[in-house]
C-alpha cells in the first residue's frame, strides 16, 4: 500500500519574511555590493547561503561593518542600543524587521511610559528577545515557564504588563499568561495578541495535520523558533515529528510503518525546500495528496522609505 504526503496550509514564508529578503535583495541590486547584515536576516540557513552569494556580509555587531556602509537590521529587531549605534556612525541603515515585531517594541516603550514594569515571555538568547528586552534600559523581565512566573518579582503588582515574542507556541504561552493572571490579577495585556498571525496559522495547521499523519516533517532550520514550536506540536500529539532543512535528511526508517506523512514548513523556510522534500518521500514510496487549502494568507508589509525612494526616483 502506498504511502499517502499531505501537505499543512498554510505554511512557510510569512509577509514579515519575504519583505526582509525583498529588503537585502534590493539594496544588493540598487546600492551594490557588499550589504552588511546584522545577524541573519531570518532564521534559514539556505536563504542566508543564497544572500552571502548574492554578496550579502552577515555580522554579529555593527563594529564589523565598515563606515560608508549600507547595513540591514534582520526581521527580528534590535535593541535601541544598536540603533543608536548605528545613527552615530556614517552608515546607511535599512530596517528589515517585521512590523509584527516592532508592534511589541512599540507596546513595551508604552508600558514603561505609562510606568509600568514588563514581563517579556520569550526563550532566552533569541534575537527578537534580546532586542525586545533593549526597548528599555530596565524595568523589563524575561520569563520562559510557568515555574518562571511563580518566582517572579516585581516592585508593584498593580503597575505590570506583559508581551510575548511573536514565535512562540500559542498553548504554552496562554499557560503562563494564566499563571501570571493568576499571581497578579491587575497585570495588562498587549492591545492585540504578540503571537503573529502566521505563527498562528502555522500552528493550526499542523494540529489539523497530526489527525491524520503517522509522522511529520517540518522544514526549517535548527535555529526558527517558530519551525521548532511546529515539531514540538506534532510530538505533543503523540506523532514522529522531525525537523529538517533539506530533503536529504530523510531516511528510509524515519518513515517506517506509515500510511500518512505530513509535511509543512516554518515561516523562513522557502517553498523549493518543501518541493524537494515532497520529491525525497515520492521516491520513499509516497504519493502526494491533493492540497486542501483551509486558510489563504493575504497580509503583505511595505518596504522601508529608503528602499521607496530610490524606486521612484525621488531625492534621498
Amino acid at each position: 500500500m502506498s504511502m499517502e504526503i499531505i501537505l499543512a496550509s498554510p505554511r512557510g514564508f510569512c509577509a514579515g519574511v519575504e519583505r526582509a529578503i525583498v529588503i537585502v535583495e534590493q539594496a544588493l541590486e540598487r546600492f551594490g555590493r557588499p550589504i552588511y547584515v546584522r545577524h541573519e536576516v531570518v532564521h534559514n540557513r539556505f536563504v542566508v547561503s543564497d544572500l552571502k552569494n548574492k554578496g550579502a556580509v552577515f555580522v554579529n555587531e555593527l563594529d564589523e561593518v565598515p563606515d560608508g556602509a549600507t547595513v540591514i537590521f534582520s526581521a527580528h529587531g534590535v535593541s535601541r542600543a544598536v540603533q543608536k549605534e548605528a545613527a552615530l556612525r556614517p552608515l546607511s541603515v535599512l530596517d528589515a524587521t517585521c512590523p509584527l515585531v516592532t508592534k511589541v517594541h512599540t507596546e513595551v516603550k508604552r508600558f514603561r511610559d505609562e510606568g509600568c514594569e514588563v514581563i517579556l515571555i520569550g526563550h532566552a538568547g533569541h534575537p527578537e528577545v534580546e532586542g525586545t528586552l533593549g526597548q528599555s534600559e530596565d524595568g523589563v523581565f524575561l520569563i520562559e515557564s510557568i515555574e518562571d512566573a511563580d518566582r517572579l518579582s516585581v516592585d508593584n503588582p498593580d503597575r505590570l504588563a506583559y508581551v510575548t515574542q511573536t514565535t512562540l507556541s500559542m498553548d504554552d504561552t496562554a499557560q503562563i499568561v494564566d499563571a501570571l493572571k493568576i499571581r497578579f490579577p491587575n497585570i495588562q495585556a498587549p492591545r492585540r495578541d504578540d503571537i503573529c498571525y502566521a505563527t498562528q496559522n502555522r500552528q493550526d495547521a499542523v494540529k489539523r495535520l497530526v489527525s491524520r499523519c503517522n509522522a511529520v516533517f517540518v522544514v526549517g532550520s535548527l535555529t526558527s523558533s517558530n519551525s521548532n514550536r511546529l515539531r514540538e506540536i506534532a510530538e505533543r500529539a503523540g506523532v514522529r515529528a522531525f525537523l529538517i532543512d533539506e530533503a536529504k535528511e530523510i531516511t528510509a526508517d524515519m518513515i517506517d510503518g506509515c500510511h500518512t506523512v505530513g509535511v509543512t514548513a516554518g515561516a523562513s523556510a522557502p517553498e523549493a525546500l518543501v518541493k524537494g522534500v515532497v520529491d525525497r518521500l515520492c521516491r520513499l514510496g509516497g504519493k502526494l495528496a491533493p492540497e486542501d487549502t483551509q486558510v489563504v494568507e493575504t497580509i503583505t508589509f511595505s518596504l522601508p522609505q529608503e528602499l521607496k525612494k530610490v524606486a521612484t526616483g525621488s531625492p534621498q
